[in-house]
């Protein structure tokens, strides 16, 4: 069986008190699915079993193609908590959060008002150049994201949008490469997409990049912008990280806000996903993306590279 062994091991010598811890994953690139999970009349069987059965769908790469819609917040986020478990002892601790449907129109869609949690285990995270297949998830999708990290828990104490920024001390270019899951016949609510970890599976994160008092002043967070490119040189996709709840930093203290909802808090070295600047885009095998960042810092543009096999 042929398996591609990826090593992310990603430090910093010119920032030595900023890292990322290094960590090896093997990924099955033969591990086709048996048959299609049925997940149905939830209101009979316990939150666990639920649990179990997505988590068996998420490990397996397996369509889920029944689900009933009926699940409260409350229960999604029980369902989450318990995925999370399950998946730890093969995908690694926490090492952040995601925020999934930070723009309006992504949020009518699923019919919504504001954004949704996940949570993202240190073998979820790839370096740029990562070769994978194309069948990494159920439902595998590409799309372009923004990353932030986290420099002290004492960004709990920020008021605003604007106090959390002193609390961040590095930006990451960041392609999520996330897994919808459910098959294309059910129709997703937000309670659905909450019940798998708002959709996260891999994502492949490029350079880190020391948030400068420069890059603070100049406002550059909210002027990010992002071009995904194809193995042919064509343009497929465009976005900007204004795109993010119109502010960056508006999607950072979203989730500090929720996380404080639940009992939680940030720690220092937590990675916040913040969203997708750019559509959902497919994956297809022999497909290679590169995405190129503009504004991370002046007058350079920043690449990340993934391919698909």
């Amino acid at each position: 069986m042929n398996k591609i062994k990826l090593f992310f091991l990603v430090s910093l010598i010119i920032f030595p008190l900023y890292k990322v811890t290094a960590q090896t994953k093997t990924i099955n690139d033969n591990n086709k699915p048996d048959l299609s999970i049925l997940i149905s009349d939830l209101p009979s069987i316990n939150l666990e079993s639920i649990a179990q059965k997505i988590a068996n769908a998420y490990l397996k790469k397996q369509m889920i193609t029944d689900f009933n819609d009926n699940l409260t917040s409350e229960e999604a986020q029980i369902i989450q908590e318990k995925v999370i478990n399950i998946l730890s002892s093969s995908q690694g601790e926490l090492i952040g959060y995601k925020a999934a449907l930070t723009n309006k129109k992504a949020q009518e869609t699923f019919n919504v008002t504001q954004p949704l949690l996940g949570v993202l285990l240190e073998n979820m995270l790839l370096p740029s150049g990562t070769k994978i297949p194309a069948n990494f998830g159920a439902k595998p999708m590409v799309e372009g994201d923004l990353m932030v990290r986290v420099s002290s828990e004492k960004i709990k104490e920020a008021t605003t949008p604007e106090e959390t920024l002193q609390y961040l001390d590095a930006v990451i270019p960041f392609l999520e490469l996330p897994d919808l899951v459910y098959d294309k016949n059910i129709k997703v609510n937000g309670e659905m997409l909450t019940a798998i970890n708002a959709g996260a599976r891999l994502g492949v994160v490029g350079d880190i990049i020391e948030l400068t008092k420069e890059i603070n002043t100049n406002n550059n967070l909210k002027n990010i912008s992002v071009t995904l490119i194809d193995e042919s040189g064509k343009i497929i996709a465009q976005g900007n990280s204004n795109a993010l709840l119109g502010d960056p930093l508006t999607v950072v203290f979203w989730i500090k806000e929720k996380l404080k909802s639940q009992g939680k808090s940030l720690k220092k070295g937590d990675l916040l996903s913040l969203g997708s600047l750019t559509p959902l885009i497919p994956v297809e095998t022999g497909k290679m993306i590169t995405a190129q960042y503009i504004g991370l810092e002046k007058d350079k543009v920043r690449e990340i590279v993934v391919s698909f096999e």
